[in-house]
């Protein structure tokens, strides 16, 4: 994959139908300004400061852009709060409204009619494909994002993670994971 990425960009730069630093620049943007470590950093401030997950709960969108993280399609945001009762699943039924700025591009997964017709009939099996087994009292609770709203799933925090700083629970939230398909990870014990 990656020497046809390489040959077809070498194509086009060759034709100048694009220049190598404007590449450059989408490919860092996509690196290092948007994508899944922006959520799991908006996760563990929430994780550790209650007036900040008070904020996102009430207003996520200000609370996500407080962090700097805006853009396209990272605009009218809901954050939706895993607990012990209730586990949050996040679909597009009609097309990707998918916050960019926030978990970086989408799976192809996310897309694909099996994933979004089989999220809403049977959420707790596609849960089970994804390797989440949750007790059968909990309740899931299946969100379809839209063009006017998209949501973020705050994982609950992992048991044992009390003592760890925001970096360290950040590297414990997934992309999966703020859409519902996965759990935090559990931190790693010695």
């Amino acid at each position: 994959m990656a020497a046809r990425v390489r040959a077809l960009e070498t194509i086009l730069t060759q034709k100048g139908l694009i220049e190598p630093a404007a590449v450059d620049a989408i490919v860092d943007t996509y690196e290092t300004k948007v994508g899944p470590r922006n959520g799991a950093k908006v996760v563990a401030r929430a994780w550790c400061d209650p007036g900040y997950s008070d904020w996102l709960k009430q207003d996520a969108t200000a609370a996500i852009a407080s962090l700097g993280y805006t853009g396209r399609q990272g605009e009218h945001m809901q954050a939706v709060f895993n607990t012990e009762d209730a586990h949050n699943l996040v679909v597009c039924t009609l097309c990707s409204c998918y916050p960019w700025s926030v978990l970086g591009l989408p799976p192809v997964w996310y897309k694909a009619p099996a994933y979004r017709s089989r999220a809403v009939i049977d959420p707790r099996g596609v849960l089970e494909e994804f390797g989440v087994h949750l007790p059968a009292q909990t309740k899931i609770r299946v969100w379809d994002s839209t063009a006017e709203l998209r949501y973020l799933v705050v994982p609950m925090r992992p048991t044992g993670t009390e003592d760890l700083s925001e970096e360290e629970l950040a590297a414990l939230v997934t992309r999966d994971s703020m859409i519902g398909t996965g759990l935090a990870l559990e931190p790693y014990q010695p």
